[in-house]
């Protein structure tokens, strides 16, 4: 359907030589991962408590064991394997061409494909801290552990991920502002850019193509050189 579409945005990767991904939820879906807002996303689902609640700093911090529970359950990124797109980003780094991933997503995907530089501006539930000592604990301890996960030293071990009612990190952002813009090309995928601030760093670019790759329409197809309302699977397993 989106034939002449997909032709023009390989000639655009073609001729660029700085090109960065912005990717959202809909870039892990295709992964089995369940998209936190869409019509059968997380957030739909029905739990004692509402998924927002529940992926909050209030909540972790009040009923640690009831967020570890939901936490392990629906969290759980590990079983999960990098699909078509994640393989074509690490293709296009490993090529030079691709300088920089900017993710909303937290399931390390991007780096089990081969990806290195990755921008997560939600975090990661690779990346796990204790929060007396600070020391690291890799996914497997956390997702393991039985109840709420605990350091050698006694303190609660809290994932390294974004949760409501707390700042994004600031170093991350910074990143990914200057990635935007330097880029000549910026493919933004798999996203609704509707949640703020992350969406705001498109207004950023000033490069030559803004090509957007979404299964809905966006905010931002007005101002988009190439927008294909298509699977991003479809899209990246014919480039």
């Amino acid at each position: 359907m989106y034939e002449k579409e997909i032709e023009q945005l390989q000639k655009m990767i073609d001729e660029s030589q700085n090109i960065v991904f912005f990717g959202g939820a809909g870039v892990s879906t295709e992964s089995g991962i369940p998209d936190f807002r869409s019509a059968d996303g997380i957030y739909h689902q029905k739990y004692r408590f509402s998924p927002e609640q529940v992926v909050s700093h209030t909540f972790f911090m009040n009923k640690t064991e009831e967020f570890f529970k939901f936490y392990k359950l629906k969290m759980n990124s590990l079983i999960y394997q990098p699909n078509i797109t994640h393989i074509k980003l690490s293709e296009l780094e490993a090529r030079g061409k691709l300088k920089a991933v900017i993710t909303q997503n937290i399931d390390g995907l991007h780096q089990k494909a081969g990806s290195k530089v990755v921008y997560e501006l939600h975090g990661s539930v690779l990346r796990n801290y204790c929060m007396n000592c600070n020391k690291f604990y890799d996914a497997e301890y956390v997702f393991n552990s039985k109840g709420i996960p605990r350091c050698s030293c006694g303190g609660i071990i809290k994932p390294d991920v974004v949760l409501y009612e707390e700042g994004l990190d600031e170093e991350t952002i910074e990143n990914s502002i200057y990635a935007i813009q330097k880029a000549d090309l910026l493919i933004v995928a798999g996203t609704s850019l509707t949640v703020q601030p992350a969406s705001g760093l498109i207004n950023f670019f000033r490069g030559r193509n803004l090509v957007l790759i979404n299964r809905d329409s966006t905010p931002y197809d007005n101002k988009a050189n190439l927008v294909i309302n298509d699977s991003l699977g479809k899209v990246f397993s014919n480039l």
